[in-house]
Parts: C-alpha cells; structure tokens; sequence
C-alpha cells in the first residue's frame, strides 16, 4: 500500500476505472453473444434486433477506449457477413 497521499488516489482511481472497464466489457460480451444467439435461432428479425444492439455496443466500446477502432471495424464486419449469410 502506497504511503504517499498522490499514490493513494492513483490506486483509489484506478480501481473505479478498473470497475467500469470490467462492466463495459461485460456488456459488449454480452450483446455480442446475444447477436450469436439470435443467429443460431434462425430468427431473422430477432437477428436483425441483435445486430443494431451489437454494433452499437461495438461503436461504445471505441468511445469508451475500450477497443481500438480497426479492431471494432473487424468485428462490425464479421458481424455482417454473418448476417447476410443468414438471408
């Protein structure tokens, strides 16, 4: 444990950013395998649904520094193609 009040703060602040990481996480994981989920249904609108949310949640995740943009890219493109191998 740090005894310098600066370096207190720092641990202080990092473990909440920590903490919101994790959940932002969490929650891209989560849309993402509810997009996996509804393609394996065969449900074209419940895919479509899951699609919007995913991307969306892809395109926070950016924001949020959480993944860098080509990676986002490649992961908006494989969930398209996959989409539209569904039709």
């Amino acid at each position: 444990m740090p005894n310098i009040k600066s370096s207190k703060k720092d641990v202080i602040s990092s473990k909440i950013a920590y903490e919101k990481n994790k959940a932002n996480k969490s929650a891209l994981k989560t849309a993402l395998k509810k997009f996996e989920a509804a393609l394996a249904s065969g449900d074209k609108a419940a895919a479509q649904a899951a699609y919007v949310a995913a991307v969306k949640a892809v395109d926070q995740a950016v924001k949020k520094g959480l993944l860098h943009k080509n990676n986002a890219a490649r992961k908006k493109s494989s969930l398209t193609l996959k989409l539209n191998a569904m039709a």
